[in-house]
């Protein structure tokens, strides 16, 4: 059975009051509660036999820290109990001659610079993203390696240990030692804010649960110490004294500190600066602490992990949306209780597809893993947890919805026909000055829009009774639309939402376009049968030529 370190992280989360994306508390009934609680205390369970029993990581490490940390708060908000002890089944047959404490997760830069006031002789070091392990020597030799287990007790690693290269197998000198650090997977050049953890605690994890390492895999995982409990009463002697016996890289990732900005500026280092491990944060620790024979399974007062920010947010889904765009597009949206990604709200994240939202089945009250595309955009990457109750949603047929479909705002065709607009007025189409799909939604509210071009007629003592629109700005929107009548016929084409024509030859008139059949579109150079098929209905389309005439009408240059 393997000794789950990212089980003690999880459990840490759920000691503190940290939780970064912390949510209020669910507005369920009782029967609800119980259900949704269950449901997540037993995925948390699937996800903990797996990673177990055969070294499997199912989630990413940092998601199962926050649904961990997300069961404790509906546990709490709901007084149901406690969660189940996280390390229950990770405890060995071997006993820690000195047990392994935890680390208090401070929730932000003035939890971290409350914690540095009045402390003196303070280091900082990378939090390894690996496993825990305790390594004892005897006369200088490697005598056991144990598991951190449950922090009292853990499964003896022996065999694998003296597999890995960068376990020193005989020391420079021969003495006694044990020494408490991290097994981690080698990276090359590795930036955490770039590239994330890559799963790489999951993977050493799988790797120390398996019998016998090939050599390949032995020589993946590095160590690195981070603590020799009876070691030098100094922290800067232990390090000293560590490179010494055989242990040269804790020197180079131990670095003093003198107040909050060293801090600061070394966490933002080694989050993006090139590292050979994963590090899901820095770790703060005192010079001095007691002697290592008081030390317990708690988190101790003498150090504190200050993590990185998530590279993927747990979040809860509060709506769904089917937004429908110009060309008849359906694009589901999620609206999520509000999460933080590198020190950025998220409030909306797009599912990409209707076909992907039916494969995903997502509805309100599901856990969805989110995260950043190119460091800005938000970027939907699953389902975390489904709610236990599916409600249903108005979604939106696809068959209904096509280039030629709601010209005007009829039920159902509210979204489309404001993409329509907002591409008419945009860049691509008339670039209409100080008009937006603001303007169009106030526009559509008061009813004065029962067609695509409704707004070529409005005048100022019309716009004076709309919500919204001052004297000022009544004036100005109605310069803007006048000054559409002097655009080219050109841009009236794609204004209306002309299908891209490549290389086309077009003539300057509406007429001879709509003259034109569907073999000579394809004749023109860069329209195939596709294309053409699509020019051909454009220009035969009802609505469309309705919109024509209304343009002719008004004296639109080409129609």
């Amino acid at each position: 059975m393997l000794p789950n370190l990212r089980l003690f992280f999880g459990f840490l989360l759920t000691l503190t009051c940290l939780t970064t994306n912390a949510a209020e508390c669910p507005a369920w009934p009782p029967v609800r509660a119980q259900e949704e609680i269950t449901a997540l205390q037993q995925q948390i369970d699937r996800w903990d036999d797996s990673y177990h029993r055969e070294g499997q990581s199912l989630i990413a490490d940092e998601l199962y820290d926050q649904s961990r940390a997300r069961l404790t708060e509906w546990r709490e908000c709901f007084d149901a109990g406690p969660s189940a002890e996280p390390l229950r089944t990770a405890a060995g047959t071997l006993a820690h001659p000195i047990a392994h404490t935890g680390l208090e997760k401070l929730r932000d830069g003035r939890a971290v610079e409350a914690w540095l006031k009045d402390r003196g002789e303070v280091w900082i070091q990378p939090k390894v993203d690996g496993v825990a392990v305790t390594l004892i020597y005897r006369n200088g030799w490697l005598h056991r390696a144990i598991s951190r287990g449950d922090g009292v007790n853990g499964q003896d690693w022996t065999a694998s240990a003296r597999q890995i290269a960068a376990i020193p197998q005989k020391l420079s000198q021969s003495r006694d030692l044990l020494l408490q650090g991290e097994l981690y997977w080698r990276l090359s050049e590795h930036v955490q804010a770039e590239a994330g953890s890559l799963n790489a605690r999951a993977t050493v994890a799988g790797l120390m649960a398996r019998k016998a390492l090939s050599t390949e895999q032995a020589a993946g995982i590095g160590l690195f110490v981070w603590d020799w409990p009876q070691g030098p009463k100094s922290l800067s002697a232990r390090v000293a004294a560590l490179d010494e016996l055989g242990f040269p890289s804790t020197a180079p990732y131990s670095q003093p500190i003198e107040a909050f900005a060293d801090a600061e500026r070394w966490r933002d280092h080694w989050y993006r600066s090139p590292l050979p491990f994963a590090s899901d944060g820095v770790v703060l620790r005192q010079d001095q602490r007691p002697p290592a024979e008081r030390w317990r399974v708690k988190t101790p007062y003498w150090s504190v992990a200050w993590k990185y920010p998530f590279a993927q947010a747990l979040a809860e889904v509060r709506k769904v949306h089917f937004k429908i765009g110009r060309t008849g597009r359906i694009t589901p949206v999620l609206d999520l209780a509000p999460v933080m990604l590198d020190d950025r709200q998220i409030k909306r994240v797009s599912v990409s597809s209707l076909q992907r939202w039916k494969t995903l089945d997502i509805r309100p009250g599901d856990q969805v893993a989110i995260s950043l595309a190119g460091l800005t955009i938000p970027r939907l990457d699953g389902v975390v947890l489904r709610s236990t109750e599916r409600p249903d949603l108005n979604v939106p047929l696809a068959a209904d919805f096509h280039p030629l479909s709601c010209w005007q705002p009829t039920p159902g065709c509210e979204s489309q026909f404001l993409a329509r607009l907002s591409w008419l007025s945009g860049k691509q189409g008339l670039a209409l000055p100080h008009v937006g799909p603001g303007t169009w939604e106030k526009l559509l509210k008061a009813k004065r829009l029962a067609s695509l071009l409704d707004w070529l007629t409005l005048d100022e003592q019309e716009l004076a009774t709309i919500d919204g629109f001052g004297e000022r700005s009544s004036a100005r929107l109605l310069n803007s639309f006048n000054s559409a009548r002097q655009r080219p016929f050109a841009r009236w084409l794609k204004a209306l939402g002309l299908p891209p024509t490549g290389q086309a030859r077009l003539a300057d008139s509406w007429q001879a376009l709509a003259q034109r059949n569907t073999e000579q579109w394809q004749a023109e150079a860069g329209i195939g049968p596709g294309r053409a098929a699509q020019l051909s209905a454009f220009f035969r389309d009802p609505q469309v030529l309705a919109l024509s005439e209304t343009l002719r009408v008004a004296g639109i240059d080409g129609f």
